[in-house]
């Protein structure tokens, strides 16, 4: 098992769920979250950068490959009903399940301890956004369990009989470029509570513009990325314009060597 993050800070009176003690250990204590909230988890360089598409796995090295992040990732997992991705991370991703014990499998035990708890189903449901509905439903091992493809009324008519009976395609209308407000619409139609973002930094700023986010968990990792021109980085929030500015109110802060976990409440009130 990974060591214990060092609590640097937390705000008192956040909402808990005592977790089975070894996830408690090793994260410091308790964590919760409200019941109905959507929170993005992601990992960034010093200087804002979290995909590099020239180089493959470029999450992974972003995060040096790091225990404590992948032990929080699959702690978010095990809280949410469902995980949005979009195509590309699934690209990126070609055995993902994005189920808990899958990202950090010492914690399997505890995690699925935790689900129980919560009166969760074994896993979330992934949701998979996009627009064109070019994925590969053939390939891919993460439509063979609960999983639904949000997409446009081209992407659903693309993927038409390819997908298994174990997932669901549902078109969000004409255009393949999504508001916010209507992909978080289609998963609270389908029971989901807690919503966990993984998807990029595009998806997320959708998101963000739609009002749709209340909390991002942001691991930092000790590097420097910088840039090599137009495309070359993607930076945690991409093609959506959030000035006047989004608040983002610090909740927690932990150290795990030297990457730092911060825990942000978002606020949206003054845009």
């Amino acid at each position: 098992m990974v060591e214990p993050f060092h609590v640097l800070a937390e705000e008192p009176g956040l909402p808990t769920v005592a977790l089975p003690p070894e996830l408690a250990r090793i994260y410091g204590g308790d964590l919760g979250l409200a019941d109905d909230c959507v929170f993005a988890n992601f990992v960034a360089t010093l200087d804002g950068v979290v995909a590099i598409p020239s180089l493959p796995g470029s999450n992974s090295v972003i995060a040096s490959d790091n225990d404590a992040d992948r032990f929080l990732m699959g702690l978010l997992r095990a809280f949410a009903d469902a995980v949005l991705i979009g195509a590309g991370v699934l690209r990126a991703s070609p055995l993902g399940t994005w189920r808990a014990e899958s990202i950090y499998r010492p914690a399997a035990e505890s995690y699925a301890e935790l689900r129980l708890s919560l009166g969760l189903p074994a896993a979330p449901e992934t949701a998979i956004l996009t627009g064109s509905g070019s994925i590969d439903p053939a390939h891919h091992p993460v439509l063979t369990g609960r999983a639904v493809v949000l997409t446009s009324d081209a992407g659903s008519e693309r993927l038409a009989g390819s997908v298994p009976e174990t997932a669901a395609v549902i078109s969000l209308g004409t255009e393949r470029h999504f508001d916010g407000a209507a992909v978080l619409e289609a998963l609270r139609a389908r029971g989901h509570r807690r919503i966990l973002c993984e998807a990029g930094p595009h998806t997320f700023g959708a998101l963000l513009d739609a009002g749709a986010v209340d909390e991002l968990f942001l691991t930092t990792s000790p590097f420097l990325a910088g840039d090599a021109g137009p495309a070359s980085r993607f930076r945690l929030v991409e093609a959506t314009d959030l000035v006047p500015f989004v608040e983002c109110r610090p909740l927690s802060i932990r150290r795990h060597g030297a990457h730092l976990f911060t825990r942000y409440a978002i606020d949206e009130r003054g845009r």
